[in-house]
Protein backbone atom coordinates (compact mmCIF):
# COMPACT_ATOMS: atom_id res chain seq x y z
CA UNK A 1 0.00 0.00 0.00
CA UNK A 2 1.20 3.50 -0.80
CA UNK A 3 1.39 5.89 2.13
CA UNK A 4 -0.22 9.22 1.28
CA UNK A 5 1.20 11.60 3.82
CA UNK A 6 -0.88 14.36 5.33
CA UNK A 7 0.69 17.82 5.41
CA UNK A 8 1.17 17.61 9.18
CA UNK A 9 3.00 14.28 8.74
CA UNK A 10 5.30 15.82 6.15
CA UNK A 11 6.11 18.66 8.55
CA UNK A 12 6.86 16.21 11.35
CA UNK A 13 9.15 14.14 9.09
CA UNK A 14 11.02 17.27 8.01
CA UNK A 15 11.46 18.19 11.66
CA UNK A 16 13.08 14.82 12.39
CA UNK A 17 15.35 15.08 9.34
CA UNK A 18 16.55 18.56 10.23
CA UNK A 19 16.78 18.31 14.03
CA UNK A 20 18.95 15.79 15.92
CA UNK A 21 16.54 15.56 18.88
CA UNK A 22 12.78 15.84 18.41
CA UNK A 23 9.74 15.28 20.58
CA UNK A 24 6.63 14.43 18.57
CA UNK A 25 3.82 15.20 20.99
CA UNK A 26 1.14 14.07 18.58
CA UNK A 27 -2.33 13.10 19.59
CA UNK A 28 -3.46 9.50 19.34
CA UNK A 29 -4.25 8.37 15.82
CA UNK A 30 -2.02 10.85 13.99
CA UNK A 31 0.36 8.16 12.69
CA UNK A 32 3.44 8.63 14.86
CA UNK A 33 4.85 5.20 13.94
CA UNK A 34 4.61 5.80 10.19
CA UNK A 35 6.19 9.24 10.61
CA UNK A 36 9.13 7.90 12.60
CA UNK A 37 9.75 4.96 10.27
CA UNK A 38 9.59 7.15 7.17
CA UNK A 39 12.09 9.60 8.66
CA UNK A 40 14.41 6.80 9.82
CA UNK A 41 14.28 5.22 6.37
CA UNK A 42 15.24 8.52 4.75
CA UNK A 43 18.13 9.07 7.16
CA UNK A 44 19.34 5.52 6.57
CA UNK A 45 18.94 5.05 2.84
CA UNK A 46 18.72 8.56 1.36
CA UNK A 47 21.24 10.65 3.31
CA UNK A 48 23.16 7.71 4.87
CA UNK A 49 23.36 9.53 8.22
CA UNK A 50 22.46 6.53 10.36
CA UNK A 51 22.99 2.77 10.25
CA UNK A 52 20.97 1.23 13.08
CA UNK A 53 17.88 2.35 14.95
CA UNK A 54 16.79 1.21 18.41
CA UNK A 55 13.07 1.50 19.09
CA UNK A 56 11.93 1.26 22.72
CA UNK A 57 8.22 0.54 23.05
CA UNK A 58 5.58 -1.02 25.32
CA UNK A 59 5.66 -4.82 25.02
CA UNK A 60 2.55 -5.34 22.88
CA UNK A 61 3.61 -2.51 20.59
CA UNK A 62 7.14 -3.91 20.31
CA UNK A 63 5.75 -7.32 19.40
CA UNK A 64 3.35 -6.15 16.73
CA UNK A 65 2.96 -2.51 15.78
CA UNK A 66 6.37 -1.56 14.39
CA UNK A 67 6.80 -4.62 12.19
CA UNK A 68 3.16 -4.47 11.06
CA UNK A 69 3.52 -0.79 10.12
CA UNK A 70 6.69 -1.48 8.11
CA UNK A 71 4.99 -4.33 6.24
CA UNK A 72 1.94 -2.19 5.53
CA UNK A 73 3.60 0.55 3.44
CA UNK A 74 5.39 0.00 0.13
CA UNK A 75 8.28 2.38 0.84
CA UNK A 76 9.08 0.67 4.18
CA UNK A 77 8.84 -3.03 3.33
CA UNK A 78 12.58 -3.37 2.72
CA UNK A 79 13.37 -2.43 6.32
CA UNK A 80 14.79 -5.34 8.27
CA UNK A 81 13.36 -5.47 11.78
CA UNK A 82 14.77 -7.51 14.66
CA UNK A 83 12.75 -7.87 17.85
CA UNK A 84 14.85 -8.03 21.02
CA UNK A 85 12.14 -9.82 22.98
CA UNK A 86 11.57 -13.05 24.88
CA UNK A 87 14.17 -14.97 26.86
CA UNK A 88 17.70 -13.71 27.41
CA UNK A 89 19.00 -16.10 24.77
CA UNK A 90 16.43 -14.92 22.22
CA UNK A 91 17.27 -11.29 23.00
CA UNK A 92 20.99 -11.92 22.50
CA UNK A 93 20.33 -13.67 19.19
CA UNK A 94 18.11 -10.81 17.99
CA UNK A 95 20.82 -8.32 18.93
CA UNK A 96 23.30 -10.16 16.70
CA UNK A 97 21.01 -10.12 13.66
CA UNK A 98 21.90 -7.83 10.77
CA UNK A 99 18.94 -5.47 10.75
CA UNK A 100 17.96 -1.84 10.26
CA UNK A 101 15.49 -1.45 13.12
CA UNK A 102 15.86 -3.19 16.47
CA UNK A 103 12.74 -3.12 18.66
CA UNK A 104 12.87 -3.78 22.41
CA UNK A 105 10.25 -3.49 25.12
CA UNK A 106 10.92 -0.83 27.73
CA UNK A 107 11.19 -3.39 30.56
CA UNK A 108 14.35 -4.79 28.93
CA UNK A 109 16.16 -1.48 28.48
CA UNK A 110 18.13 -1.97 31.70
CA UNK A 111 19.08 -5.50 30.60
CA UNK A 112 20.23 -4.34 27.16
CA UNK A 113 22.46 -1.56 28.42
CA UNK A 114 23.84 -3.72 31.24
CA UNK A 115 24.54 -6.58 28.83
CA UNK A 116 26.47 -4.37 26.43
CA UNK A 117 28.42 -2.75 29.26
CA UNK A 118 29.23 -6.04 31.02
CA UNK A 119 30.54 -7.59 27.80
CA UNK A 120 32.39 -4.40 26.84
CA UNK A 121 30.49 -4.17 23.58
CA UNK A 122 30.20 -0.77 21.88
CA UNK A 123 26.81 0.91 21.72
CA UNK A 124 25.59 -0.14 18.25
CA UNK A 125 22.72 2.29 17.66
CA UNK A 126 23.09 5.79 16.25
CA UNK A 127 19.38 6.62 16.34
CA UNK A 128 17.00 6.11 19.24
CA UNK A 129 13.20 6.20 18.98
CA UNK A 130 11.31 6.11 22.27
CA UNK A 131 7.72 5.09 21.62
CA UNK A 132 5.58 6.46 24.45
CA UNK A 133 8.19 8.82 25.84
CA UNK A 134 5.86 9.46 28.77
CA UNK A 135 6.80 6.04 30.18
CA UNK A 136 10.21 7.58 30.97
CA UNK A 137 8.76 10.44 33.01
CA UNK A 138 10.29 9.28 36.31
CA UNK A 139 13.86 10.42 36.83
CA UNK A 140 14.22 7.82 39.61
CA UNK A 141 13.30 4.84 37.45
CA UNK A 142 16.03 2.36 36.55
CA UNK A 143 15.10 2.52 32.87
CA UNK A 144 15.62 6.30 32.82
CA UNK A 145 18.96 6.10 34.62
CA UNK A 146 20.20 3.38 32.27
CA UNK A 147 19.13 5.25 29.14
CA UNK A 148 20.66 8.43 30.48
CA UNK A 149 24.09 6.74 30.46
CA UNK A 150 23.97 5.93 26.75
CA UNK A 151 22.13 9.03 25.58
CA UNK A 152 25.41 10.81 24.58
CA UNK A 153 26.13 7.91 22.21
CA UNK A 154 22.97 8.48 20.16
CA UNK A 155 23.34 10.98 17.31
CA UNK A 156 19.60 11.25 16.87
CA UNK A 157 16.70 10.81 19.28
CA UNK A 158 12.97 10.92 18.63
CA UNK A 159 10.44 10.78 21.44
CA UNK A 160 6.84 9.85 20.60
CA UNK A 161 3.87 10.45 22.87
CA UNK A 162 0.39 11.88 22.86
CA UNK A 163 0.50 12.63 26.59
CA UNK A 164 3.83 14.29 27.51
CA UNK A 165 2.44 15.66 30.78
CA UNK A 166 -0.63 13.55 31.49
CA UNK A 167 -0.36 13.92 35.25
CA UNK A 168 1.76 17.02 35.77
CA UNK A 169 4.22 19.39 34.14
CA UNK A 170 6.75 17.73 36.45
CA UNK A 171 6.69 14.75 34.07
CA UNK A 172 8.35 16.79 31.33
CA UNK A 173 11.81 17.09 32.88
CA UNK A 174 12.94 13.45 32.48
CA UNK A 175 11.34 13.17 29.04
CA UNK A 176 13.04 16.32 27.77
CA UNK A 177 16.35 15.33 29.32
CA UNK A 178 16.44 12.21 27.14
CA UNK A 179 15.99 14.49 24.14
CA UNK A 180 18.37 17.40 24.81
CA UNK A 181 20.38 16.23 27.87
CA UNK A 182 19.13 19.09 30.02
CA UNK A 183 19.81 22.01 27.68
CA UNK A 184 16.33 23.51 27.94
CA UNK A 185 14.86 22.52 31.30
CA UNK A 186 18.07 22.11 33.28
CA UNK A 187 20.40 19.25 34.12
CA UNK A 188 18.62 18.17 37.34
CA UNK A 189 15.03 17.57 38.38
CA UNK A 190 15.70 19.55 41.58
CA UNK A 191 16.69 22.66 39.67
CA UNK A 192 13.69 22.29 37.36
CA UNK A 193 11.34 21.94 40.34
CA UNK A 194 12.81 24.94 42.17
CA UNK A 195 12.57 27.16 39.13
CA UNK A 196 9.05 26.38 37.96
CA UNK A 197 7.08 24.90 40.90
CA UNK A 198 6.02 25.54 44.46
CA UNK A 199 4.69 23.18 47.18
CA UNK A 200 0.91 22.82 47.00
CA UNK A 201 0.23 19.96 49.41
CA UNK A 202 2.67 19.00 52.13
CA UNK A 203 3.08 17.73 55.67
CA UNK A 204 6.16 19.03 57.43
CA UNK A 205 9.15 18.59 55.14
CA UNK A 206 7.35 16.08 52.89
CA UNK A 207 5.76 17.59 49.78
CA UNK A 208 3.05 15.43 48.21
CA UNK A 209 2.15 17.73 45.36
CA UNK A 210 3.93 20.51 43.51
CA UNK A 211 2.06 23.03 41.41
CA UNK A 212 3.44 25.22 38.62
CA UNK A 213 4.12 28.83 39.50
CA UNK A 214 2.38 31.57 37.54
CA UNK A 215 3.79 31.78 34.03
CA UNK A 216 5.63 28.43 34.25
CA UNK A 217 3.58 26.72 31.55
CA UNK A 218 4.23 29.52 29.08
CA UNK A 219 7.95 29.64 29.86
CA UNK A 220 8.41 25.86 29.68
CA UNK A 221 6.47 25.68 26.42
CA UNK A 222 8.63 28.40 24.87
CA UNK A 223 11.84 26.71 25.98
CA UNK A 224 11.03 23.37 24.38
CA UNK A 225 9.12 24.63 21.33
CA UNK A 226 12.12 24.51 18.98
CA UNK A 227 12.48 20.70 19.27
CA UNK A 228 8.87 19.62 19.80
CA UNK A 229 5.89 19.20 17.50
CA UNK A 230 2.50 19.23 19.20
CA UNK A 231 -0.74 18.48 17.37
CA UNK A 232 -4.27 17.51 18.31
CA UNK A 233 -6.14 14.89 16.32
CA UNK A 234 -9.34 16.96 16.22
CA UNK A 235 -7.48 19.63 14.26
CA UNK A 236 -6.30 17.24 11.54
CA UNK A 237 -8.55 14.19 11.45
CA UNK A 238 -12.23 13.59 11.23
CA UNK A 239 -12.58 11.27 14.20
CA UNK A 240 -15.70 9.20 14.88
CA UNK A 241 -18.30 10.36 17.35
CA UNK A 242 -17.83 9.18 20.93
CA UNK A 243 -20.67 8.40 23.32
CA UNK A 244 -19.94 7.72 27.01
CA UNK A 245 -22.28 5.73 29.21
CA UNK A 246 -22.07 5.08 32.94
CA UNK A 247 -23.80 1.88 34.02
CA UNK A 248 -24.52 2.04 37.74
CA UNK A 249 -24.33 -1.32 39.46
CA UNK A 250 -26.37 -1.25 42.65
CA UNK A 251 -25.07 -3.56 45.37
CA UNK A 252 -27.70 -5.66 47.08
CA UNK A 253 -28.02 -5.44 50.85
CA UNK A 254 -25.65 -8.33 51.53
CA UNK A 255 -22.94 -7.16 49.09
CA UNK A 256 -23.22 -3.56 50.35
CA UNK A 257 -22.78 -4.69 53.95
CA UNK A 258 -19.68 -6.70 53.06
CA UNK A 259 -18.23 -3.79 51.09
CA UNK A 260 -18.92 -1.26 53.87
CA UNK A 261 -17.38 -3.49 56.54
CA UNK A 262 -14.28 -4.10 54.46
CA UNK A 263 -14.04 -0.42 53.54
CA UNK A 264 -14.07 0.50 57.23
CA UNK A 265 -11.30 -1.99 57.91
CA UNK A 266 -9.23 -0.71 54.99
CA UNK A 267 -9.63 2.91 56.05
CA UNK A 268 -8.98 2.14 59.69
CA UNK A 269 -5.49 1.07 58.59
CA UNK A 270 -4.85 4.76 57.91
CA UNK A 271 -5.96 5.96 61.35
CA UNK A 272 -3.39 7.64 63.54
CA UNK A 273 -1.04 8.62 60.72
CA UNK A 274 -0.84 11.10 57.90
CA UNK A 275 -1.94 9.54 54.64
CA UNK A 276 0.98 9.30 52.24
CA UNK A 277 0.83 8.71 48.51
CA UNK A 278 2.22 5.21 49.00
CA UNK A 279 -0.27 3.92 51.53
CA UNK A 280 -3.10 5.84 49.87
CA UNK A 281 -2.42 4.01 46.61
CA UNK A 282 -2.45 0.66 48.41
CA UNK A 283 -5.77 1.37 50.12
CA UNK A 284 -7.32 2.73 46.93
CA UNK A 285 -6.33 -0.47 45.12
CA UNK A 286 -7.99 -2.52 47.86
CA UNK A 287 -11.19 -0.45 47.67
CA UNK A 288 -11.33 -0.73 43.89
CA UNK A 289 -11.04 -4.51 44.26
CA UNK A 290 -13.92 -4.50 46.71
CA UNK A 291 -16.06 -2.36 44.40
CA UNK A 292 -15.26 -4.77 41.57
CA UNK A 293 -16.70 -7.60 43.66
CA UNK A 294 -13.89 -9.52 45.35
CA UNK A 295 -11.43 -9.46 48.21
CA UNK A 296 -8.33 -11.45 49.04
CA UNK A 297 -8.35 -13.80 52.03
CA UNK A 298 -5.44 -14.72 54.31
CA UNK A 299 -4.13 -17.13 51.66
CA UNK A 300 -4.13 -14.35 49.05
CA UNK A 301 -6.92 -16.08 47.18
CA UNK A 302 -9.66 -13.92 45.63
CA UNK A 303 -13.04 -14.42 47.29
CA UNK A 304 -16.00 -13.23 45.24
CA UNK A 305 -18.40 -10.85 47.03
CA UNK A 306 -20.72 -10.29 44.09
CA UNK A 307 -20.93 -10.76 40.31
CA UNK A 308 -23.13 -7.75 39.57
CA UNK A 309 -20.60 -6.20 37.21
CA UNK A 310 -20.35 -9.50 35.36
CA UNK A 311 -24.13 -9.54 34.95
CA UNK A 312 -24.07 -5.97 33.61
CA UNK A 313 -21.25 -6.88 31.19
CA UNK A 314 -23.23 -9.84 29.86
CA UNK A 315 -26.23 -7.57 29.24
CA UNK A 316 -24.09 -5.11 27.27
CA UNK A 317 -22.56 -7.92 25.19
CA UNK A 318 -25.95 -9.45 24.46
CA UNK A 319 -27.45 -6.12 23.41
CA UNK A 320 -24.42 -5.07 21.37
CA UNK A 321 -24.61 -7.80 18.70
CA UNK A 322 -21.11 -6.59 17.83
CA UNK A 323 -17.56 -7.30 19.14
CA UNK A 324 -16.78 -5.77 22.53
CA UNK A 325 -13.41 -4.71 23.94
CA UNK A 326 -13.36 -5.13 27.74
CA UNK A 327 -10.74 -3.50 29.95
CA UNK A 328 -10.12 -5.06 33.36
CA UNK A 329 -8.00 -3.93 36.31
CA UNK A 330 -7.41 -7.11 38.28
CA UNK A 331 -6.52 -10.72 37.44
CA UNK A 332 -9.43 -11.99 39.54
CA UNK A 333 -11.83 -10.13 37.25
CA UNK A 334 -9.96 -11.32 34.17
CA UNK A 335 -10.27 -14.95 35.23
CA UNK A 336 -13.96 -14.55 36.08
CA UNK A 337 -14.77 -13.06 32.66
CA UNK A 338 -12.75 -15.65 30.75
CA UNK A 339 -14.59 -18.42 32.59
CA UNK A 340 -18.08 -16.95 32.40
CA UNK A 341 -18.28 -15.02 29.13
CA UNK A 342 -18.56 -17.22 26.08
CA UNK A 343 -16.16 -16.36 23.26
CA UNK A 344 -13.95 -14.11 25.40
CA UNK A 345 -10.30 -14.02 24.35
CA UNK A 346 -7.37 -12.53 26.24
CA UNK A 347 -5.22 -10.01 24.39
CA UNK A 348 -1.86 -11.70 24.95
CA UNK A 349 -0.46 -12.31 21.46
CA UNK A 350 -0.17 -10.98 17.92
CA UNK A 351 -2.72 -13.63 16.89
CA UNK A 352 -5.29 -12.18 19.29
CA UNK A 353 -4.81 -8.75 17.72
CA UNK A 354 -5.17 -10.16 14.20
CA UNK A 355 -8.22 -12.26 15.07
CA UNK A 356 -9.89 -9.26 16.71
CA UNK A 357 -9.25 -7.02 13.69
CA UNK A 358 -10.51 -9.81 11.40
CA UNK A 359 -13.79 -9.82 13.30
CA UNK A 360 -13.48 -13.35 14.65
CA UNK A 361 -13.28 -12.42 18.36
CA UNK A 362 -16.63 -11.48 19.95
CA UNK A 363 -15.14 -10.32 23.27
CA UNK A 364 -11.53 -9.17 23.61
CA UNK A 365 -10.25 -8.87 27.16
CA UNK A 366 -7.31 -6.53 27.80
CA UNK A 367 -5.49 -4.74 30.58
CA UNK A 368 -5.00 -1.01 29.85
CA UNK A 369 -1.30 -1.19 30.69
CA UNK A 370 -0.61 -3.80 28.01
CA UNK A 371 -3.09 -2.66 25.37
CA UNK A 372 -3.17 1.06 25.99
CA UNK A 373 -0.32 2.12 23.72
CA UNK A 374 0.14 1.91 19.99
CA UNK A 375 -2.10 -1.02 19.09
CA UNK A 376 -4.54 -0.51 16.23
CA UNK A 377 -7.78 -2.25 17.20
CA UNK A 378 -10.29 0.00 15.43
CA UNK A 379 -11.00 -2.54 12.69
CA UNK A 380 -12.38 -5.12 15.09
CA UNK A 381 -15.12 -3.22 16.87
CA UNK A 382 -16.43 0.05 18.25
CA UNK A 383 -17.62 -0.80 21.78
CA UNK A 384 -15.48 -0.44 24.92
CA UNK A 385 -16.48 -1.61 28.38
CA UNK A 386 -14.49 -0.57 31.44
CA UNK A 387 -15.14 -3.42 33.88
CA UNK A 388 -13.22 -1.50 36.52
CA UNK A 389 -12.67 2.26 36.30
CA UNK A 390 -8.91 3.00 36.33
CA UNK A 391 -7.07 5.51 38.46
CA UNK A 392 -4.61 6.44 35.70
CA UNK A 393 -5.92 9.14 33.36
CA UNK A 394 -3.14 8.42 30.86
CA UNK A 395 -3.99 4.71 30.68
CA UNK A 396 -7.67 5.56 30.33
CA UNK A 397 -7.13 7.95 27.44
CA UNK A 398 -4.65 5.74 25.65
CA UNK A 399 -6.79 2.62 26.01
CA UNK A 400 -9.89 4.33 24.60
CA UNK A 401 -7.82 5.51 21.65
CA UNK A 402 -7.33 1.92 20.48
CA UNK A 403 -10.82 2.18 18.96
CA UNK A 404 -11.36 5.95 18.86
CA UNK A 405 -8.91 6.67 16.06
CA UNK A 406 -8.51 7.23 12.34
CA UNK A 407 -10.03 4.37 10.35
CA UNK A 408 -12.89 3.75 12.79
CA UNK A 409 -16.10 3.64 10.76
CA UNK A 410 -18.65 3.64 13.59
CA UNK A 411 -19.61 5.72 16.60
CA UNK A 412 -17.48 4.57 19.53
CA UNK A 413 -19.50 3.56 22.58
CA UNK A 414 -17.64 3.62 25.90
CA UNK A 415 -19.36 1.98 28.89
CA UNK A 416 -18.17 2.34 32.49
CA UNK A 417 -19.37 -0.19 35.06
CA UNK A 418 -19.57 1.71 38.34
CA UNK A 419 -20.56 0.19 41.67
CA UNK A 420 -22.65 2.94 43.23
CA UNK A 421 -21.85 3.90 46.79
CA UNK A 422 -18.21 2.85 46.40
CA UNK A 423 -14.96 4.56 45.41
CA UNK A 424 -15.93 3.85 41.80
CA UNK A 425 -18.17 6.93 41.95
CA UNK A 426 -15.38 9.26 42.97
CA UNK A 427 -12.80 7.80 40.62
CA UNK A 428 -15.27 8.27 37.77
CA UNK A 429 -15.83 11.89 38.78
CA UNK A 430 -12.08 12.47 38.84
CA UNK A 431 -11.73 10.97 35.35
CA UNK A 432 -14.41 13.33 34.05
CA UNK A 433 -12.64 16.29 35.66
CA UNK A 434 -9.26 14.94 34.43
CA UNK A 435 -7.92 15.34 37.96
CA UNK A 436 -6.10 12.12 38.86
CA UNK A 437 -3.29 13.52 40.99
CA UNK A 438 -1.94 11.98 44.18
CA UNK A 439 -3.43 14.80 46.24
CA UNK A 440 -6.88 14.02 44.83
CA UNK A 441 -6.48 10.37 45.73
CA UNK A 442 -5.52 11.32 49.28
CA UNK A 443 -8.47 13.70 49.60
CA UNK A 444 -10.88 11.01 48.38
CA UNK A 445 -9.67 8.62 51.07
CA UNK A 446 -9.85 11.31 53.74
CA UNK A 447 -13.44 12.09 52.74
CA UNK A 448 -14.44 8.44 52.82
CA UNK A 449 -12.74 7.90 56.18
CA UNK A 450 -14.80 10.74 57.60
CA UNK A 451 -17.96 9.03 56.33
CA UNK A 452 -17.40 5.60 57.92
Amino acid sequence: MELKLHDYQKRAIEMILSTPAVGLFLDMGLGKTAIALTAANALMYDSFEIARVLVIAPLRVAEDTWSREAEKWDHLRHLRISKILGSAEKRKAALKEDADIYVINRENVVWLIGYLEDHKKPWPFDMLIIDELSSFKSSQAKRFKALRRVRPLCDRVVGLTGTPAANSLMDLWAEMYLLDRGQRLGSTITGYRQRYFRPAYFSGPVVYKWEPMKGSLKEITEKISDITVSMKAKDYLELPERIDNTISVHLDEKAAAVYQRMEREALVELDGEEITALNAAAVMTKLLQLSSGFAYDEKKEAKRIHTLKLDALKEIIEAAASPVLVYYNFTADRDLILNEVEGSVLLDSDKAVKDWNDGSVPVLLAHPMSAGYGLNLQEGGHIVVWYGVPWSLEQYQQANARLLRQGQKHTVMIYHLVSSGTVDDQVMQSLVKKDMTQSTLIEILKDRRAMV
